[in-house]
């Protein structure tokens, strides 16, 4: 019998060529041996898939599994993750981002108290991210500290914590998928959904108290920012109410300003 968790490693995947190789590179460096490598690419045109179908050539140690169909965007593309994923874990690791140390998944899984079966093992990990370059240095830590204890409310105050740092028992993560009416903030969206899920049950979230992602800058959302601002006003409404969503909107304004 299993006493450590699989944890799979979702990465999606459209015209990423120029960035997915390293993000290869930090799944294969990492120590933990339960890891499965799930690879989800939407018909990519620009090569990404020979790199995925080189990596899968390589022959490592771990499972390596890849589902290449259409999709209707990011957020699809990750429900077919959650759906398609075997672990008893998954995280998102998008393509350009990586995994902050070899013993990334390793710190993960010693936060965790899981049993096969427990459905009151741990539901949520979670832990920081560091802001890296094009070209994967060091740029800044993320400036949003994660709370020493999150709850959906904590979201209020903007996205306290990355998806890319953010470990979801998969069970708890295919009954609260990605709501695809969003584009730019559906993971913001998932977050306050899960940990509103989570908390109704009463069940363990843990804060892992390290730095597990390092996020690209230039993402989806940075090069799409009024959009996706726009949309994440409306998120916020929806769960925290008109007044409460004007007044935090008032102070990231200027938080802002302070922060410059």
């Amino acid at each position: 019998m299993e006493t450590s968790p699989l944890i799979s490693v979702i990465t999606c995947t459209y015209n990423a060529a120029g960035t997915l190789e390293r993000t290869l590179r930090s799944v294969a460096r990492q120590t933990y041996p339960r890891v499965e490598h799930l690879l989800v690419d939407g018909c990519s045109t620009d090569g990404t898939f020979a790199r995925i179908q080189r990596y899968v050539e390589r022959g490592m140690p771990y499972s390596v599994r890849v589902v290449r169909e259409p999709d209707a965007g990011l957020y699809d593309a990750m429900n077919k993750g959650i759906r398609q994923a075997s672990g008893d874990y998954i995280v998102f690791l998008n393509a350009g981002d990586t995994l902050h140390d070899e013993d990334s998944l390793s710190r993960v899984a010693a936060a965790l108290d899981w049993a096969r079966g427990d459905l009151r093992s741990t539901a949520i990990a979670y832990g920081e991210t560091d802001i890296v370059d094009a070209e994967g240095r060091f740029v800044r830590h993320r400036r949003l500290k994660t709370p020493e204890r999150l709850t959906w409310r904590s979201f209020r105050e903007g996205m306290r914590v990355c998806h890319q740092s953010f470990y979801v028992r998969r069970d708890l993560a295919l009954a609260t998928p990605f709501d695809l009416r969003y584009r730019y903030s559906a993971d913001f969206d998932w977050c306050v959904r899960l940990l509103k899920y989570v908390g109704r049950r009463r069940l363990p979230v843990v804060n892992t108290h390290a730095v597990l992602t390092d996020y690209l800058q230039e993402g989806m959302t940075t090069r799409n920012h009024r959009a996706s601002l726009l949309e994440r006003w409306r998120v916020m409404c929806r769960h925290y109410g008109w007044g409460t969503t004007a007044v935090m909107h008032l102070w990231f304004c200027l938080r802002a300003l302070y922060m410059r």
